[in-house]
Order: structure tokens, then sequence, then C-alpha cells
């Protein structure tokens, strides 16, 4: 078909599109909607992905830890009870004697319900404090602001010193206070601000930022540590080397922990790689799902436009007959129609794919988890209107094609 015939068939599909604004703009909004339902959900969910991604890389791929075994249920015929808490004797020997090429951080949980004041100023009572030593900030993917991190001999010790989460001095200290060196109060105990860690968000809907760091005889003395279990977090030297340095090291703890030959783990081990693996496969279910969904949607809204074209085609009879007494070919006019239905049908991807990233990003707002742009699922959308458009409106043009033109011009 001749260049020319083709634009001359666009301008005649675009003044008949701008005849039929009410026609037009019902088509693109089933279009759009369509198109909408299927971006939005995809969007909120690469934006949940992306979150996880994120989250999970402050620990980073080169990073296992070691926790109490807290499953339950039956394993090889026997029931499978919460394991022995890693004590502190143990945290502290298997550091000792773990990889020389590993870097070992252990921790202690205290509490999630401090509450933390400086004079008249208290935080709510949902501070998270944590026991730590000297190496846990590196390990763990933190980067202290401004201070310092605990010594080797200050974690050691009972020196009431403490790293505090940015969010915690926003509440304790004013813009213009330096709260290096300030002083502060969990509960009867008064602690030494030495370092302030940089602000890091949320995770999962939980702030990162109220986290107290005190070192761990702290507190075993405030807050106990009888039947708490400590978390050994290890930092391989690359993430080539985890698989390996974590067989070596799960080895050394169970020679630390005298579990037996043979006999089960004593405790887990957990990687953040095949965590961030898993929820990738687990938010990939989930995309799949939404996608199914709007693709249903989206056949609805092509059923909906199918019905708009044919009635477009029986208002449109004289005109396909004047055309067609005039010599126009049925070819021509089928493709008069596609044309027409295209740039619909692109005119309401183009809304819907506005509208889903639009809708998409405000649930991820709504959720606190990253803007993104689904590059790829624009592209499926700007697809998915074409082939729709065009499905939905060859029947209609075949239709229009095969109009006798002596009957189409005796219709009033």
């Amino acid at each position: 078909m001749k260049r020319e015939l083709l634009i001359e068939m666009a301008q005649i599909a675009i003044r008949s599109i701008r005849g039929n604004l009410l026609r037009t703009g019902l088509t693109v909004g089933v279009i759009g909607l369509g198109i909408m339902a299927l971006i939005s959900m995809t969007t909120a969910t690469s934006s949940l992905e992306a979150n996880v991604v994120r989250q999970f890389s402050t620990l980073g791929t080169d990073v296992f830890t070691f926790s109490q075994r807290t499953e339950t249920g039956v394993n090889r015929g026997r029931r499978v009870r919460v394991g022995e808490p890693i004590s502190y004797e143990e945290a502290q020997r298997f550091a000792k004697e773990a990889p020389k090429d590993l870097q070992v951080a252990y921790s202690i949980f205290g509490t999630s319900q401090a509450t933390l004041t400086r004079g008249t100023d208290r935080t709510n009572p949902n501070i998270q404090v944590l026991g730590i030593e000297e190496n846990y900030t590196d390990v763990g993917g933190y980067t202290i602001e401004s201070g310092r991190g605990f010594t080797a001999d200050e974690a050691q010790s009972s020196r009431r010193l403490a790293i505090l989460g940015a969010d915690l001095v926003k509440e304790l200290f004013n813009p213009w206070e330096d709260p290096l060196g300030q002083e502060f109060s969990i509960g009867a105990q008064r602690y030494q601000v030495i370092g302030v860690l940089a602000q890091k968000g949320q995770a999962f809907g939980m702030s990162q930022d109220n986290q107290c760091y005190v070192p761990i005889p702290c507190v075993r003395q405030q807050f106990s540590d009888e039947n708490r279990s400590y978390r050994i977090a290890c930092k391989a030297p690359t993430p080539e080397d985890v698989m390996e340095l974590a067989e070596a090291a799960t080895g050394v703890l169970r020679v630390v922990r005298r579990d037996k030959p043979g006999q089960d783990l004593s405790f887990n081990i957990s990687m953040s790689n095949s965590l961030v693996s898993t929820l990738g496969e687990a938010i990939s279910g989930i995309t799949i799902a939404a996608s199914i969904i709007g693709i249903i949607t989206l056949f609805g809204a092509g059923i909906g436009l199918m019905n708009i074209m044919l009635v477009s085609v029986s208002e449109r009879t004289r005109e396909i007959g004047t055309r067609k007494a005039l010599g126009a070919s049925p070819q021509a006019i089928r493709m008069q129609f596609l044309i027409e239905v295209i740039l619909i049908g692109q005119l309401g991807g183009a809304a819907g794919i506005i509208l889903g990233v639009s809708a998409g990003n405000g649930i991820a707002f709504a959720m606190d988890t990253p803007f993104v742009l689904p590059w790829g699922w624009i592209l499926t959308g700007v697809i998915l209107s074409l082939i729709t458009s065009l499905i939905s409106g060859y029947y209609p043009a075949r239709q229009a094609a095969r109009l006798d033109p002596i009957v189409a011009l005796g219709r009033v």
C-alpha cells in the first residue's frame, strides 16, 4: 500500500477520532483501565522487589549468620525442638577459632521497648537496644556518620558507652547540639554517646534508625542474657568465598557447640544472598499472579473495545458506502478501521501506562519502598495495547470491509 494512501487514512482516522470524542474517550478509557490494572500491580511488585534487594544489600552477598535454631515440626520421624541458645562463651570462642579470612561479629538482643531520656526529652518506648562488639558495624554494613565505634577493650568492658541511630539523635538533641560526649539514660543507667550512625531508613516497615548499641557486658548486666541467644555474623573477603568459608565456619561452630558427628546442626545458618533469592522468587510469584489478573482485565477491555467499534461501524455505514462507491477497495476500508483502532489503542495504552505507574508508585510510597519505572512492563503495556486493539478491531474492520455499498448507501 502506498505511503500517501496510508498518510491519508491516518488523517481520516484522526478526524474521525476528533469528531467522536465521547466514543473515543470511552474506548481509550476501556483500554487504559486494562493497561492500568496490569502496570500498577507490576510496578508495585517491582518496587517491593527493589526494596528487598536494597535492604539486604546492606549486609552484602558476602555475609552469613549463625543463630539459634527455632524450627519446630518433624524431621526424619523425630520431633524438632527449639535449639539451645548460642551462649556468650560460645560466641567468644567461635570468634577466636573461626577461619582467619572471616571477619566475625556477634551481638545480643537487649530489649525492643526501651525509653531513652535526656533531661526532659524522652523517646517513644519502642527503642531497640543491642549489645555489640567492635566488628559489628563493619560486618553489618553500617556507616558511622560522626564519632567512632567501640574499641576491642571498650566492647568487652562495662563502660557505659553508646552508638545511636539517626532518629534517636533527632529525638534527644537539638539540631545545633553535638551529641558526641553527651549523656542520656536507659532506665537507671547513664550512657555517653561516642558515635552516630548514618541514616538507613526503614526495612520492611521497621525503622533501622531508632536503635541503640552498647557494649555486650552492659546488656548482660542491665537486661541479663540468661536463655538469650547470641547472633554471629561472618563476612567473607569476597562473595565467591562465602560457600567455602561458611562450610568451614559451620564445622568450627559444631565443635564449639559439641555437636556429635552425624547429628543435625544445633543452630541455623543463613546467607543474605540466599534470602534475596528466596524473597525474589516469592515476589516473582506475586508478579506472575498480578500479571494474570491484569491480562484478564485487559481481555475484558478488549471485548468492550470490540463492542464499541461494532457500534462505530454501524453508525458509519453511509460513510463506508460512499467511500466504496468512489472506488475504495475492501482492503482499504479494513485498513482504515484498523489504523483508527490502533491509534485509539495506543492512546489508551499511554493513558494506562501513566496512570498505572502513578498508582503503582503511590502504593510503593505508602509501603515506603523505592520509586521505580518498570521499563520492561511499560514496553509490555505498549505491545499488549497494540495486540488488544488489533484483535478487538479486526472483526469490526472486516465487517466494514464486507458491507455492500448499495445497501450501505440505502441506510438512513
